[in-house]
């Protein structure tokens, strides 16, 4: 009782000043303050080679209430940690926009990971000062679920692919996502060779489960724009959900000749990061579904200014897959946005359900993915089954420079 009158008097009351910080006080702001940022590395979790980071990030408050995020590497979560301690966590965007552009530099792909995951506690903590799920404080649900597709089927006994495809869109998930042939092994790639084998399998995958959209195939970057270009011509008739990532991610640019030559659905993004990664590609409609996600956009903040921009211009969103507690802040940003089509990857068509969460904080059935009601994210969070790596109670020793216009509002310095 004591802690939940503390809570409401926290929320209500206006703001303390913030010691050895410039910012002005905010009426609409908590009494609340954030004390310690924790870092934890996911067990059994090891993919050097894969930039989906998957730590876990305590942010805790002086109030007793502790958000979880997922996501960021130690360096990275320590320089952000470092920048807002003893700052009011209810000003989410006020925070991230210092964060972001409080360094000389615009933030990395790998640094947004990790202000995304903080970003992530954030509302996690403000969805449980307030008692409601953090869709609520998003808008409200725009969907009674989310759609799914997966890539393999872990759930599926069958041995080939084909079976394992209808095994899965006889489970209720919405698509099948496939691969090209080829590739990741000691025998060298041959382009020709496998844009052919690569054609064939998706007409096989394609007989398999009937069509109408049930499958999708990932180029993975892998072929030229000679060869891409022939696979999609050659499957367009076949009607993909999307066909994902046809070149190189370097040069969005390119994209105005591929959109010019093909038919198919494109999806790009699982490459990128925040909105400027990606909004010239929405803007010119160069793409039919963006794939960024959490946190690699840097927050749900940012997702959810992303999600705006594709309903502008009708593009669907179909995040990659993520971590288990990104999988479930998804949810709750595209259960809570209205682009035209929005859909969730599934490693293996199935979420992930860590020893170190509750078992409930992600409810799927049937193939899809339900908002979750419970205050925050949902998520509860068991240190002790993971692993512990650091923890950061100070602020920063170097002040960063603070460019504010008239209003209070941070600008770039």
């Amino acid at each position: 009782m004591q802690r939940r009158n503390f809570i409401k008097s926290a929320v209500l009351g206006s703001a303390a000043v913030v010691a050895g910080f410039p910012f002005e006080k905010a009426e609409a702001a908590s009494k609340l303050k954030i004390t310690k940022i924790r870092y934890y590395s996911a067990p059994g979790y090891n993919k050097p080679l894969f930039n989906q980071a998957r730590g876990i990030v305590e942010v805790e408050t002086d109030g007793g209430i502790i958000g979880i995020g997922e996501g960021g590497s130690k360096d990275m979560i320590e320089q952000c940690a470092q920048m807002i301690i003893g700052e009011d966590p209810f000003r989410i965007e006020h925070l991230w926009q210092y964060v972001y552009r409080g360094m000389f530099y615009p933030p990395g792909r790998e640094k947004l990971h990790a202000l995304g995951a903080i970003e992530m506690a954030l509302w996690d903590i403000k969805g449980k000062a307030l008692g409601v799920p953090v869709y609520e404080l998003l808008g409200g649900a725009t969907r009674d679920y989310v759609e799914c597709y997966a890539t393999g089927f872990r759930a599926s006994k069958a041995k080939t692919e084909e079976e394992r495809a209808r095994d899965c869109i006889e489970a209720g998930l919405r698509s099948y996502r496939i691969g090209p042939t080829g590739g990741n092994g000691e025998e060298p790639f041959d382009f020709y060779e496998n844009v052919k084998k690569t054609i064939e399998f998706c007409k096989r995958i394609d007989a398999a489960v009937g069509g109408g959209g049930k499958w999708a195939i990932d180029l993975h970057t892998r072929f030229d724009m000679t060869d891409g270009l022939k696979i999609c011509n050659a499957i367009e008739n076949m009607e993909p959900y999307f066909v994902e990532d046809i070149v190189r991610s370097e040069n969005p640019g390119v994209y105005k000749t591929v959109r010019s030559m093909t038919k198919v659905p494109i999806a790009v993004g699982e490459q990128f990061g925040d909105r400027w990664d990606i909004n010239e590609l929405i803007e010119n409609r160069l793409i039919d579904y963006t794939r960024v996600t959490l946190p690699n956009t840097g927050g749900i903040g940012e997702f959810k200014k992303i999600a705006s921009l594709c309903e502008t211009h009708y593009v669907g969103m179909i995040p990659h897959f993520t971590g288990p507690l990104s999988t479930a802040a998804l949810v709750h940003t595209l259960g809570s946005s209205s682009p035209y089509r929005c859909l969730m990857e599934l490693g293996g068509g199935e979420p992930e359900r860590p020893a170190y969460f509750n078992e409930d904080f992600i409810n799927f059935k049937n193939g899809k993915l339900y908002l979750n009601p419970s205050p925050g994210l949902g998520v509860k969070f068991d240190p002790a089954k993971a692993t512990f790596v650091m923890e950061v109670k100070e602020k920063t020793k170097f002040p960063h420079p603070y460019l504010k216009s008239p209003d209070g509002a941070i600008h770039g310095w």
